[in-house]
């Protein structure tokens, strides 16, 4: 299990070094460019002579223009290092349509006449349509013999690609293909929206249906009444191609109940005649460019303006240090040029002028709020005690989620688990993307300690909140490896009864045994990662067989599986 998520004011901290060593990097060149132009005009004569007949910039500006240029330096260094405090709220606005994506999931959108298959080529034209669209609302719907619902209407991308990619012809229930109950399903779907846009069904598959064409007319006519938007995509050849299916481990072709190999055709006519019923749009299987037809084809819809607010986060501050660098670059280059041209008491002058500037740059800092910065330091001085009385006093007076994250992550390092779990819940209900994936994070780690510290089946509850905690996590970042490692550990501990302080004659006070400790362990092997790096995925899928098992009926007329 990796540790809680740190408490950042420096976007980058290990270039904080470059602070210090660009400084002293520009000080030796100087001094040792000063040095070598010294002793080549020490060549040419005594040195009052030489005075009078070369330029007073040869003899000028040493140490002031290091002080300048090691300053300039040093400011940069801190700014490449993103410097990051105080707090800003941003809005994101977008326009788009409630659309419902109907998903063809039957056994025949695995043939091969569009590579790699059929439903591979839906998924890619999938992903086209939402990079065209991003501000659509989406909801997902699979069907075969029966349609099921998916993904609900929503803007969260990583839950749809998440199911996206796991859509196979194994997560729907009855085999065939039913384009008429598909259609109904989508229409009632987006009757349940009220957010004023326009609504609208593509339904994508390659219109191999066994029902009849009324069926199909009715339920599109059923559509456009209630004015759902009827796009529908083919997908396939109408020279057809075998359907590959894998029997006890061997690759092998489909064959139906004869024994003869089935090939699967495209067919147009029952995608054309619902798109005419409902006075939509019908895109052929040999169109190009799927994705950008549905958006052309949606084009003409009613949009609905929206606007997101994506929480406080912390705010760069970099421009703070790399305008003054860039100022004092500026004057450097001003000072040289004009050097040659001034009397040398202009040098008062001069560091007159500096000293201003600089005396302008150190008024001119924002401070962030004293609590937080004290608490910071004492986090990283491991005064975790210290460090959560001041997180909790900041976050008493801007009720900020990032200020409840940094109170709840210093009481989860003073393993105070349950007061954490409960302030870093509360984070996550208002907070950005960044600061709610953090916040439930650290949420369900203060959890799995729970759960594994209490005895016997007491800590049953806790490990499967954090199942729960951590299959939201993976929903927003589906390829975080830590969180994937913890709801392993969750899930491990859950079906052995979890409690991890009980068992096998070992004390309370004892330490836990090296296997349950939350940490991903060094030596794995990388097929074994992979393994429970995808264990999420896998129980999603697991959950919906089941369910669909329970409700399989039997195959559609003339045994026609496919």
């Amino acid at each position: 299990m990796s540790t809680p998520m740190g408490l950042e004011l420096i976007e980058l901290p290990y270039l904080l070094a470059l602070a210090v060593v660009l400084p002293v990097l520009f000080v030796w060149l100087l001094r040792r460019s000063r040095l070598q132009r010294q002793r080549r005009l020490a060549r040419l004569g005594a040195i009052d002579v030489v005075r009078r007949l070369v330029p007073a910039a040869a003899f000028h500006g040493g140490k002031w223009r290091a002080a300048r240029l090691g300053l300039a330096a040093a400011l940069a260094g801190i700014a490449i290092a993103g410097p990051r405090w105080g707090f800003e709220r941003t809005t994101v606005r977008s326009t788009g349509v409630d659309l419902v994506l109907a998903v063809d999931a039957s056994l025949s959108m695995m043939a091969t006449d569009e590579k790699p298959s059929r439903l591979e080529r839906v998924k890619q034209e999938i992903r086209r349509l939402r990079a065209l669209s991003p501000g659509d609302r989406v909801g997902l719907v699979a069907f075969a013999g029966k349609s099921y619902v998916i993904s609900p209407i929503t803007v969260d991308e990583g839950a749809l690609d998440l199911f996206l990619d796991n859509l196979d012809p194994n997560t729907v229930g009855q085999a065939g293909s039913s384009i008429a109950s598909t259609i109904t399903q989508g229409t009632n779907l987006l009757a349940l929206t009220k957010s004023g846009a326009d609504r609208a069904l593509v339904v994508m598959t390659d219109g191999e249906g066994f029902e009849l064409q009324d069926e199909v007319t009715a339920a599109a006519k059923r559509a456009a009444d209630n004015n759902v938007s009827l796009v529908t995509v083919g997908f396939g050849t109408v020279q057809g191609s075998t359907i590959p299916v894998r029997e006890n481990g061997v690759l092998t072709q489909k064959r139906d109940e004869n024994g003869q190999v089935v090939i699967t055709h495209y067919r147009p006519d029952l995608l054309q005649a619902a798109a005419a019923a409902a006075n939509g749009t019908f895109i052929p299987a040999e169109a190009t460019d799927k994705a950008a037809r549905i958006k052309s084809a949606l084009s003409k819809l009613r949009t609905q303006a929206r606007t997101t607010q994506t929480g406080d986060n912390l705010t760069p501050r970099y421009q703070l240090f790399l305008l003054p660098a860039i100022l004092l670059l500026w004057l450097d280059t001003i000072l040289g040029g004009r050097r040659g041209r001034r009397r040398r008491t202009a040098a008062s002058a001069e560091t007159a002028l500096a000293t201003a500037l600089v005396a302008a740059v150190a008024l001119s800092g924002c401070a962030p709020r004293r609590d937080a910065f004290d608490g910071v330091a004492a986090y990283k001085a491991q005064d975790y005690q210290r460090a959560a009385a001041l997180f909790k006093r900041a976050a008493a007076d801007d009720h900020t989620p990032g200020s409840q994250y940094n109170y709840g992550t210093a009481l989860l390092a003073m393993d105070s688990t349950e007061t954490a779990a409960d302030v870093l819940d509360k984070a996550a209900e208002k907070a950005d993307p960044e600061i709610q994936y953090r916040a439930r994070f650290n949420s369900g780690l203060a959890h799995i300690l729970r759960g594994l510290k209490l005895p016997g089946d007491s800590g049953s509850a806790d490990l499967k909140q954090a199942l729960a905690t951590y299959k939201r996590v993976l929903i927003q970042r589906p390829t975080d490896p830590d969180a994937k490692w913890n709801y392993e550990l969750a899930l491990r501990e859950e079906k052995k009864g979890g409690g991890g302080g009980g068992g096998g004659g070992q004390s309370d006070a004892s330490p836990a045994p090296a296997q349950q400790q939350p940490k991903p362990q060094p030596t794995l092997a990388q097929r074994q990662a992979e393994q429970l790096l995808g264990s999420a995925e896998r129980e999603e899928r697991d959950v919906q067989s089941k369910k669909q098992k329970q409700s399989r009926q039997e195959p559609p007329p003339g045994g026609k599986d496919w």
